[in-house]
């Protein structure tokens, strides 16, 4: 049965929703969506993100607005061209079976002169941000007097944004008979200043307390410097091979410098952010969306409005400095019944803070440990020996299956799992031991007596690399060495120190001959011969050393 036929929607609305797999309402849906239909009301709806907000108001809207009429009745203001998208595919997905039902989306970025055009072919419902609609507003393509229901969504997020000038503006356009419906996740004083000066007795619904909304997500900290934060977070990533996170910073810099040190060290991030242009916006966003990403890095502006469904762990790198804000960050997680984690990277001083957003937020964030190095090993083994277990085997190997036993009838069933975990993860293995094993991080690499390390300089530094896991990822990239040839990491502003293996000296010197980084020749010679060898000098002493290729 679906519960969907009861709340008094048309039957082309309820058949489009059982298209859509929905059989049960959510709390905000079961609430608004019979109001909305019965009574001429305006309508406050308090609800968490990812609670169902848009169906709330959308199936209503569907249902109400009328196709044969050629005016546009309807208008969704939405804070971001993201969300604007979103709404607008939910509800053509919504008017499956009310064909004849034109949605638009109008948003920043565009190209204006062909929202004009798609404006004046007649819409039914508009799906605007704020900036471009008045834009439409005062070229005259858009006559909001006609509107008989205006909807707006995330509205703390759009005055959190600075559209309060545009919003008063588009609502003071529109009748005094439209109805209006405001949907938020939190009630700050400029929202209730809308309600007062737009709305006629606005019925007001909540869906569930602040506690319930939560009840989907864990929430935690860990305490951490911020120099130390970026390889906290890899601890994270190594440790769950399922990962699928948002980070937040505070500044594009810092997103976009995240960003580019994970990817270095061949992790799937990108970062999103004020910078970007709108083409490169929706790069990052669809590799994001299908998961061709794992780890998105982002500003509290650039993310607004992104609705990503599956995120497992959202990642704070500061407490935002308005509170209010973490209610939007963590609620990217813990979506639709899914489970999810939102975890605070807090400075030793800002423990008092915490305890201020745990007060605001009528929240308890539990303490943890970032993930050792040796849990990272552990899970990252497990989670390749269980995908083995899913793997499909071709039939076509069956011919020759008795070459391949006989060629391993003398291994136990250990020695063959040690072989293939050695063989799919060795020299990930190695990169990760190096990393949660490093001296900064407090613990000893553990060094084999049997090794003879010698010491090499390149001329890298930190000018090139933002730290020693970064550049160990990018000795190995060139050189085709495992993580465990390389020792201990001197690393300096424009040069280096680093030890090699000495059985893979040979191997290090002729990968690195004729390589460039940034159209620089890297140069690795033995570290007495410091920074001084350049040039023929330089060739000569390495051929000495190592004999002409």
């Amino acid at each position: 049965m679906n519960y969907f036929a009861e709340l008094g929607l048309s039957q082309p609305v309820v058949e489009a929703v059982n298209d859509l797999g929905f059989v049960t309402p959510t709390l905000i849906q079961s609430q608004a969506i019979p109001k909305l239909l019965a009574d001429d009301t305006d309508l406050v709806g308090l609800a968490q993100t990812g609670t169902g907000k848009t169906a709330a108001f959308g199936l209503p809207l569907i249902h109400l607005v009328e196709p044969a009429e050629s005016f546009t009745q309807a208008l969704v203001l939405a804070p971001t061209r993201e969300l604007c998208l979103q709404i607008t595919n939910e509800l053509s997905q919504f008017a499956k079976y009310r064909k004849q039902l034109r949605i638009l989306p109008v948003y920043g970025g565009a190209d204006i002169e062909k929202q004009i055009r798609a404006v004046r072919k007649g819409v039914h419902i508009i799906v605007a941000t704020p900036g471009r609609l008045r834009d439409l507003m005062r070229r005259k393509v858009v006559d909001l007097r006609q509107i008989d229901y205006v909807v707006l969504d995330e509205a703390d997020e759009m005055l959190n944004m600075g559209f309060k000038e545009e919003i008063d503006d588009i609502l003071s356009s529109t009748s005094d008979e439209k109805l209006t419906w405001l949907f938020s996740a939190t009630m700050p004083e400029e929202v209730r200043r809308i309600a007062r000066d737009y709305m006629t007795e606005p019925l007001e619904l909540r869906a569930g307390s602040p506690q319930e909304a939560h009840a989907d997500i864990d929430h935690r900290f860990v305490v951490t410097r911020p120099k130390e934060r970026p390889g906290v977070l890899k601890q994270f990533l190594d440790a769950d091979p399922n990962i699928f996170a948002l980070v937040f910073t505070r500044t594009r810099k810092d997103a976009q410098d995240l960003a580019d040190e994970l990817t270095r060290e061949g992790y799937s991030a990108d970062a999103i952010h004020g910078d970007l242009n709108q083409r490169q916006r929706d790069r990052v966003m669809d590799q994001f969306r299908s998961r061709r990403l794992k780890v998105l890095v982002a500003t509290d502006v650039a993310a607004r409005g992104i609705d990503v469904q599956d995120i497992t762990h959202v990642f704070h790198f500061n407490i935002p400095d308005d509170l209010a804000f973490y209610t939007h960050r963590s609620g990217r997680t813990g979506r639709a019944g899914s489970k999810g984690q939102s975890i605070v990277l807090v400075h030793p001083n800002d423990r008092t803070v915490l305890r201020q957003l745990e007060k605001k937020q009528k929240l308890r964030f539990e303490p943890i440990e970032a993930p050792s190095g040796e849990e990272a090993l552990r899970r990252q083994m497990i989670a390749h020996i269980r995908g083995l277990r899913k793997l499909e085997v071709n039939g076509e190997l069956e011919p020759y299956m008795p070459e391949l036993l006989a060629e391993l009838e003398d291994l136990s069933r250990a020695d063959l799992v040690k072989r293939v975990a050695a063989s799919a993860l060795g020299d990930r293995l190695d990169l990760l031991r190096r990393q949660h094993h490093s001296p900064e991080k407090g613990n000893k690499v553990k060094r084999d007596p049997s090794v003879k390390w010698v010491r090499q300089f390149v001329n890298i530094g930190k000018m090139d690399v933002a730290d020693k896991g970064a550049f160990l990822s990018l000795i190995c990239d060139h050189s085709g060495l495992p993580g465990s040839a390389i020792g201990r990491i001197d690393l300096q502003d424009k040069h280096s120190y680093f030890e090699v293996d000495e059985q893979y000296r040979r191997q290090l010197a002729e990968q690195f001959n004729d390589s460039y980084l940034d159209g620089r020749q890297i140069r690795v010679n033995a570290a007495d011969l410091g920074k001084k060898k350049v040039g023929k000098g330089f060739k000569k002493e390495k051929k000495k050393q190592f004999g002409k290729k």
